[in-house]
């Protein structure tokens, strides 16, 4: 499979949802290095609704070696807006601090807002994970609510909202809706 991207000499990819080896490794990244407990069914349901958005980094030593994911989706937020939602974004610990995870970032956002024209950026992390905030937040999220006892480990968590258009700054009872409904 040839790279969408080659950033920093590292390989991003499409997820590819024909690969059961990617995969499994995208479990194991998952499962060995985020707090929350995922059910393999719930990235199952992101990575094939919205393979578009899940994108893979693979060392280039081994190229068949996945060493990042991220884990995104599209969906109308109150039939007002067009949020994403960045669900799961994992780095094999050897390989951070290279950049990886604002690029993985940066270039599902990007997407996001070509194929989907969204207004906004959503996530969740652990109020104790620094480095995630440092992050999102040199990315220009905010921090917009704090979701006490959120995480299955009891952990508080942060919701970060990246805006993107002046959507994103209106109250959704002043919006009209972007869901065509059908007439009574």
């Amino acid at each position: 499979m040839v790279p969408m991207k080659i950033i920093n000499g590292l390989p991003y990819y499409k997820f590819n949802v024909q690969d059961k080896d990617e995969f499994t490794q995208v479990s194991r990244l998952i499962s060995q290095h985020l707090s929350e407990p995922y059910s393999i069914y719930v990235y199952w349901y992101f990575l094939n609704t919205w393979p578009q958005y899940c994108y893979t980094v693979k060392d280039p030593q081994q190229p068949t070696s996945i060493i990042g994911v991220i884990i995104s989706k599209v969906e109308p937020h109150r039939e007002v807006r067009m949020r994403g939602y960045i669900g799961m974004l994992v780095i094999d610990p050897k390989f951070r601090g290279k950049g990886i995870a604002s690029n993985l970032v940066r270039l599902s956002i990007q997407n996001m807002i070509e194929w989907d024209n969204i207004d906004e950026v959503m996530l969740e992390t652990e109020v104790i994970n620094a480095g995630a905030l440092k992050l999102y937040e040199s990315l220009g999220f905010v921090r917009s609510k704090r979701l006490y006892r959120y995480y299955l480990n009891t952990h508080d968590a942060y919701r970060l909202i990246l805006p993107l258009t002046e959507k994103s700054h209106q109250r959704i009872a002043f919006l009209p809706s972007i869901v065509n409904k059908p007439a009574v």
